[in-house]
C-alpha cells in the first residue's frame, strides 16, 4: 500500500481526524488532481467535476479535524481513490 493509499485509509477510517498532517491533506488534494490557490492562510482548492470547494487552514502543522471530515465526505461522494473506499 502506498504513501496516499494509507492516507486515504487513515482518513475513511475516521479515527485521527486531528492527527493528519496539514502538509499530508494538500499533497493527498493535489494527487487527487485538485488546483490550490493560497489566499493569506487559506489554501482553496477546486476541481472540474467537483462542486464543492475546500478551504484548508493550518493548526500548528496539522489540518483542522472539521476540515479532514470534509477531505471524507468529498473522497466517499465522489469516489476519490475508489481502490480504498471498497475496502473499508
Amino acid at each position: 500500500m502506498g504513501q496516499y493509499e494509507k492516507l486515504v485509509f487513515k482518513i475513511l477510517r475516521g479515527e485521527s481526524d486531528a492527527n493528519i498532517a496539514f502538509s499530508d491533506a494538500i499533497a493527498l488534494l493535489q494527487h487527487f488532481g485538485f488546483e490550490m490557490r493560497v489566499k493569506g492562510g487559506h489554501h482553496i482548492f477546486r476541481k472540474a467535476g467537483i462542486e464543492e470547494k475546500l478551504n484548508l487552514q493550518k493548526e500548528g502543522n496539522k489540518a483542522k479535524p472539521y476540515q479532514v471530515k470534509q477531505i471524507r465526505n468529498i473522497i466517499l461522494k465522489y469516489r476519490l481513490g475508489a481502490n480504498n473506499v471498497e475496502q473499508i
